[in-house]
């Protein structure tokens, strides 16, 4: 069994003792006795040999079509995608995950900026996106779509079975030594866009040394063993789906049972029943789906050993239902796409000898290897346990930095004590336990007659009053002459205003968490990875203001 460090400063340097990660699967899929490498839900299974003769196969095509340094993929979660990651970061290249639920604007700016002149994907998922009114074809002038389909058929059965052959018998080294490129760990293995919540998408540089360390992290913090059966229903756009649910079991020699939609929770609940599947990673969102699903029995579920939420808060309504219905707890984790993404979770505790690991309502303790800081987000001064401030994090998994963007970078990355720490702009506190307490980000608060009001708490307060489990808002705040801002809230359901004011009132809720305005919309604007899109969410409270 291999060991690894446990302190934080010794896990600064660890990472340049690991492989990166496309040489792990390699040696873990030479080696693996599991019965599959992926499966997807709907299609077929891939053994490890196939899957890497799939590898070989396939970056023969690239190094021919694309030999440029950064590659897009456009494709969600899948067999197809997990055998194209992998080729193109075993040719040394940086491989550019483009967020296709993202917009015209945003994608084609992620494609300028990484200078992606290649991108491949699949017709079968663009065919499907057309059906949505999405004419990918039509968004990338300067660059060339290549269909995953196409290049299969490219490939002779005689050409399939001499690479068959050669996974089946050649050594991992010797593979290693000829089809793979050497990398440097701090080389760029990836670029992600940030989900653009709040402004602007920025490209995430991920070194290898980053990717690995964190997929080691997240494989100890989670117990991960060949035993398990991970579902990776998050798109690989998405730092999750990337890094937690595709390459961390992929580089660990651990089955990942792929879905391409995270919203198909009845789909993904009988793959479960149907793979055992043991680990479920899933936003709230999703989470709160298979809640409300009547399709979705308790049976489908009870192979699951470990499910985790994160990308936005957990409210306490969804983990309550989500136990009830599955009997099972909602473990909350957080980290984001800088943070490669991993760097917290609650997990279940250890009784003898016993050992605090789950406190509900906070987002966990930090993965080994990594610290949190609460400073005053001015000084950097640290605040007193227990007291909200800046949440700093600091760990191997911190990104290089954005992508041509230096001064951005700047303004995220403190240099102390000798080690780099991230400011995720994020308010919360630690208690003495060490568990971490998100309450907001910076930015989402509302000056309100000189007063800061959280628009998270203002969305809790709201929920809690309304006591509707099929009810969806999202708070912003606009200009307002009379007391500076005003709270602006989108909701479904058609909630009247004067009725919510009354409910408000009648919960002892603060005044001035009282929405100004109240916005019928059929569905609230989310991103991809199911959070709230809270830029979609200000731009539709600005257009009705103009009317």
């Amino acid at each position: 069994m291999s060991t690894h460090p446990t302190s934080f400063a010794e896990w600064q340097n660890y990472p340049s003792t690991l492989d990166p990660i496309h040489v792990s699967w390699l040696k873990n899929a030479k080696k693996s006795k599991t019965p599959f490498a992926v499966a997807d839900i709907e299609g077929v299974e891939i053994s490890h040999k196939k899957f890497l003769t799939g590898v070989l196969l396939f970056s023969k095509k690239i190094e021919t079509y694309s030999p440029e340094n950064n590659v897009g993929l456009l494709l969600p979660s899948s067999g197809g995608g997990a055998i194209a990651s992998i080729a193109i970061l075993s040719l040394g290249k940086t491989l550019v995950n483009l967020n296709f639920t993202a917009g015209k604007k945003a994608l084609q700016s992620a494609a300028k900026q990484a200078e992606v002149k290649h991108i491949y994907t699949s017709r079968k998922f663009l065919d499907k996106m057309l059906e949505r009114g999405m004419d990918f074809k039509s968004y990338f002038p300067d660059s060339k779509l290549l269909m995953l389909e196409d290049i299969r058929e490219e490939i002779s059965t005689l050409s399939r079975i001499g690479t068959l052959l050669k996974a089946i018998i050649l050594p991992a080294s010797f593979i290693q030594k000829s089809y793979f490129k050497t990398v440097s760990m701090n080389d760029t293995a990836a670029i992600l866009f940030s989900s653009g919540s709040e402004g602007s998408p920025k490209g995430v540089e991920l070194s290898h040394s980053n990717i690995a360390a964190n997929a080691k992290q997240a494989a100890i913090e989670l117990g991960a063993a060949d035993s398990d059966v991970i579902m990776s229903t998050l798109p690989t756009f998405h730092a999750f789906g990337f890094a937690i649910t595709t390459l961390m079991p992929l580089s660990e020699g651990i089955p990942i049972v792929c879905h391409a939609d995270p919203k198909d929770v009845t789909t993904i609940a009988s793959g479960i029943q149907k793979y055992s599947g043991t680990i479920l990673v899933g936003t709230p969102t999703f989470l709160r789906m298979y809640t409300i699903s009547k399709k979705v029995s308790s049976e489908s579920m009870q192979s699951l050993r470990l499910v985790v939420a994160g990308a936005e808060k957990l409210r306490s309504e969804v983990r309550d239902a989500f136990e009830a219905k599955f009997k099972m707890p909602v473990y909350e984790g957080y980290g984001t796409t800088e943070t490669s993404p991993g760097a917290s979770v609650n997990l279940p505790d250890i009784e003898s000898p016993f050992k605090l690991r789950n406190r509900p309502g906070t987002v966990g303790k930090a993965f080994s290897g990594t610290e949190f800081r609460i400073v005053d987000p001015d000084s950097l001064d640290p605040i007193p346990t227990g007291k909200d401030g800046l949440i700093l994090i600091g760990g191997p998994q911190i990104m290089k930095g954005y992508l041509k963007m230096p001064e951005k970078t700047a303004e995220v990355i403190e240099l102390i004590d000798g080690y780099r720490w991230y400011r995720t702009g994020d308010k919360g506190h630690l208690d003495e336990d060490g568990f971490l307490t998100i309450v907001d980000r910076y930015s989402r608060f509302a000056k309100i007659g000189g007063e800061m009001i959280s628009l998270t708490t203002v969305e809790e307060e709201i929920l809690d009053a309304c006591n509707d489990e099929h009810l969806e808002i999202a708070a912003t705040c606009l200009p307002d002459q009379r007391k500076g801002e005003k709270i602006v809230l989108l909701a479904t359901n058609n909630l009247d205003k004067n009725k919510l004011k009354k409910l408000l009132s009648d919960a002892k809720v603060n005044p001035l968490y009282f929405p100004a305005q109240v916005l019928s919309v059929e569905e609230i604007p989310k991103l991809g990875s199911g959070k709230t899109d809270f830029g979609a969410t200000k731009k539709i409270a600005l257009v009705n203001e103009q009317k």
